[in-house]
C-alpha cells in the first residue's frame, strides 16, 4: 500500500484510539505522520515504535503555541506538510440540560468547545500556510452527533454541530488551494474520554455503553473498532484518490442515517 507515498500528515490526539489507528493505516499507506497529543507517555511511545515515520509533539489542542509548535517540528523534520487531520475531542457521556446545573453546563460548554472546536480552528490556523503552500488538504473528525440528536448530550452535539460550519467555511476560505472535508463516524471501540469539568475526565465512552447497546442502533448491525473508519482519511488525504472533494463530509456512521437514532429514554424528569 502506497496511496500516501511521499506525503506528510499532522494529525491531534493521535497517541489513541481513532486518532492512533489512522497514524498507523497513513504510516502503511507510506506517509510521514506528526502527533500532537498531550500525554507524554503516549508521546514516548510513539515516538519509540515509529522512530523514522512519527514525530510526535506534547502539547495541547486548546493552546495556539502548542499547535505552531507541532507544525513547526514537523515541517523541520520532515520538510513538508501536505494534510492536517484534527481529531483530538471529548465527550459529554450524555449530560442531559435538566440533569445538569448551570455552573456544570457552563463550565462544560468551555471545556468542549475549547478542545473540540477552538482546537480544530487553531490548528487549522497553524497549518494553513503550509498547506496552502504544499496545496494539501484538512480532514477533521466529527460524529455522527453532528447531524443526528441522541449520540451524546447538549454541549457535545453542539459542539459536533459546531465543526460542521467549521469545515464549510474553511473549505470556503482556503480554496482553491487546500481541500476541507470531514468523516463523522458512529460508536466504537475506543478510550474517548468525558469532560473534566463535569468529573467525568476518567471515565471512557465504554464505560457506559455496551458494544451490544451500540450495534443494536446502527443498521449495519455490528460493533466497529477504529480501524473500520480509517479507510476514507486516507481517500481524502490521497491526491490521487481526491481532487474534487472539498466541503463533504463522510458520514461513516454504519448506516444511522437511513433512519437517525432511535429515541428510547423515558420521560422527563423534572
Amino acid at each position: 500500500m502506497s496511496r500516501l507515498a511521499g506525503q506528510v500528515a499532522l494529525i491531534t490526539g493521535g497517541g489513541s484510539g481513532l486518532g492512533l489507528a489512522i497514524l498507523r493505516r497513513f504510516v502503511a499507506e507510506g506517509a510521514r505522520v506528526g502527533v500532537l497529543e498531550r500525554d507524554a507517555g503516549r508521546v514516548a511511545m510513539l515516538n519509540a515504535q515509529y522512530p523514522d515515520a512519527v514525530l510526535a509533539v506534547e502539547g495541547d489542542v486548546r493552546s495556539f503555541a502548542d499547535n505552531a509548535r507541532a507544525v513547526e517540528a514537523v515541517l523541520a523534520r520532515f520538510g513538508r506538510l501536505d494534510c492536517f487531520i484534527g481529531n483530538a475531542a471529548i465527550w459529554d457521556h450524555g449530560a442531559t440540560l435538566v440533569g445538569r446545573s448551570g455552573e456544570e453546563l457552563e463550565r462544560g460548554f468551555d471545556e468542549l468547545f475549547a478542545i473540540n472546536v477552538k482546537g480544530y480552528l487553531l490548528g487549522a490556523k497553524a497549518a494553513a500556510q503550509a498547506l496552502i503552500e504544499s496545496e494539501g488538504s484538512i480532514i477533521f473528525t466529527l460524529s455522527n452527533s453532528a447531524f443526528y440528536p441522541g449520540g451524546g448530550g447538549p454541549l457535545y452535539t453542539a459542539s459536533k454541530h459546531a465543526g460542521v460550519g467549521l469545515v464549510r467555511q474553511l473549505a470556503y476560505e482556503l480554496a482553491p488551494r487546500v481541500r476541507v472535508n470531514a468523516v463523522a463516524p458512529s460508536g466504537m471501540a475506543s478510550d474517548l474520554r468525558g469532560a473534566a469539568s463535569l468529573g467525568q475526565q476518567d471515565q471512557r465512552i465504554m464505560d457506559t455503553r455496551s458494544p451490544e447497546a451500540i450495534s443494536a442502533i446502527l443498521p449495519l448491525q455490528f460493533f466497529p473498532d477504529p480501524e473500520d473508519f480509517v479507510g476514507p482519511y486516507v481517500m481524502l488525504a490521497s491526491r490521487a484518490d481526491n481532487r474534487t472533494l472539498s466541503g463533504v463530509f463522510i458520514n461513516a456512521d454504519c448506516g444511522l442515517g437511513i433512519r437517525g437514532i432511535r429515541h428510547v429514554a423515558g420521560g422527563l424528569d423534572l
